[in-house]
C-alpha cells in the first residue's frame, strides 16, 4: 500500500486539495429538503445540476457571441460545439428524474410552494442569449435587483443569432438594415430579405464555408433546445400529469406551446427554399 501511494500528496494543511478548489463543502452542504420524502434530494440535486449546465452555457455562449462580434467564426464553431454537448447532458439529464413516480411527487410537492422552474433566471437567460425576446419574462425577477440587471443586460443586447447576421452585413451580405439595427430586446421575426441572404449562403457553400457551417451549428442548437424542451414536457406530463404548475403555470399545455418556438426561423425557413 504504502508502494502505491509513494508521491501522492495527502498532506493538505499548507496547500489546495481537491475539495478546497471545487468548494465542496458549500457545493454538498446546498440541497436542504423541506420534507421528509426520500424523493426530494433526486428533485433537488436535479436541478441543481441542471443550473450550474445553465451556468455553463452562459458563459460558453456569451464568449462564442464574442468571437462572433470580432469576426472569428471558427472559434465560435469550436465554443458551440461544447454548448451542444451540454445540450444533449441536459436532455439526458431528464431520464433520472422521470423515475420519480407522481405518488413519490406528490409527498413533498405541496413543500414546494410557488417555487417553480419558470423562475430560473438562468434558463431565461440562455432563452435570452440565444434570441427569444420577450421583456414580460422580466416581471418576476423584479424582487433581486443583481438578477434583473444582469437579464435586463442581456435582453437588450444582441443575441448570438443577432450577432451572426450583424457579422455576414459586415462581410457585405445584404442584410436588411432594419435588422442590424433593430431594437433587441424585442422578439426576432422571420424576415425575406435574410432568408435570401441565407440562399445564396447554401447555394454557393464553397464561397462562404465558415459561414454555411455557422449556419448549420445555430440549426443544430435549436434543434436540440427544442430536444430538451420536449424531454422536459414529457416528463412533467409522466410525473404530473395535467395538473397546473407550482408557478401558476397551466403545465404541459404552457410547455407544448414552447415546443413550436426557434431560435433562429430564417435557417428553418430556407429550407424550403432549396
Amino acid at each position: 500500500y504504502q508502494r502505491r501511494v509513494h508521491g501522492i500528496q495527502t498532506d493538505f494543511s499548507k496547500t489546495t486539495s481537491y475539495g478546497d478548489y471545487l468548494q465542496l463543502g458549500q457545493i454538498l452542504s446546498a440541497q436542504s429538503p423541506v420534507s421528509e420524502a426520500h424523493d426530494e434530494m433526486l428533485f433537488i440535486i436535479q436541478h441543481q445540476t441542471s443550473e450550474l449546465w445553465m451556468k455553463l452555457m452562459i458563459h460558453e455562449i456569451t464568449v462564442a457571441s464574442g468571437f462572433v462580434r470580432n469576426n472569428n467564426l471558427r472559434q465560435a464553431l469550436k465554443v458551440l460545439a461544447r454548448v451542444r454537448n451540454i445540450q444533449d447532458t441536459l436532455t439526458q439529464q431528464w431520464t433520472v428524474l422521470g423515475t420519480l413516480t407522481p405518488p413519490e411527487y406528490l409527498k413533498f410537492r405541496p413543500y414546494l410552494g410557488q417555487s417553480s422552474g419558470f423562475q430560473s433566471y438562468q434558463y431565461r437567460a440562455v432563452e435570452f442569449a440565444l434570441g427569444n425576446k420577450d421583456p414580460n419574462m422580466m416581471k418576476s425577477h423584479q424582487h433581486t435587483p443583481g438578477v434583473h440587471k444582469f437579464l435586463h443586460d442581456l435582453l437588450h443586447s444582441p443575441s448570438l443569432y443577432d450577432e451572426f447576421l450583424r457579422y455576414l452585413a459586415r462581410q457585405g451580405h445584404d442584410v436588411p438594415q432594419e435588422i442590424v439595427n433593430r431594437d433587441f430586446s424585442q422578439p426576432y421575426l422571420q424576415n425575406e430579405g435574410v432568408i435570401a441572404v441565407f440562399r445564396g449562403i447554401y447555394q454557393h457553400s464553397e464561397l462562404h464555408w465558415d459561414e454555411y457551417e455557422l449556419c448549420e451549428k445555430l440549426v443544430d442548437i435549436d434543434e436540440h433546445f427544442s430536444a430538451w424542451r420536449f424531454r422536459h414536457m414529457t416528463t412533467v406530463k409522466r410525473v404530473i400529469g395535467f395538473r397546473g404548475g407550482t408557478g401558476g403555470s397551466s403545465g404541459v399545455s404552457f410547455l407544448e406551446k414552447a415546443l413550436a418556438f426557434t431560435f433562429c426561423p430564417d435557417l428553418w425557413a430556407v429550407r424550403t427554399e432549396l
